[in-house]
């Protein structure tokens, strides 16, 4: 079984896990809620299950409060690093919403 060190590019990861280490939530208790919740889809596939595996490639599209986020997995990560470490797990394909004005232009 590989160590926390060991985990890195290339290999799968639980989704509780990988949203704690890509700092989508404060701590993997949270994530668990959230896709217990039933606010995080992998692949366009609704999961409850904390345990679901994701790794490069996978696309989760998550509901953070009033949020939509749509991450595509770039790596597995092995820890909870600082910001700019955990941003490097993810490329961020959150479409732009259109401007919320009241007249029409």
């Amino acid at each position: 079984m590989p160590s926390d060190e060991q985990a890195g590019a290339g290999t799968r990861q639980r989704l509780d896990r990988w949203l704690f280490f890509a700092r989508a939530v404060k701590s993997r208790t949270l994530a668990q809620k959230l896709i217990e919740a039933g606010s995080i889809r992998v692949n366009s596939q609704r999961t409850l299950r904390t345990d679901q595996p994701v790794g490069p490639g996978d696309v989760l599209t998550m509901t953070l409060g009033a949020r939509l986020l749509v991450w595509r997995v770039l790596d597995a990560g092995s820890r909870r690093g600082p910001a700019g470490e955990a941003a490097q797990l993810y490329e961020d394909l959150t479409p732009l919403l259109p401007p919320r004005g009241g007249r029409g232009e």
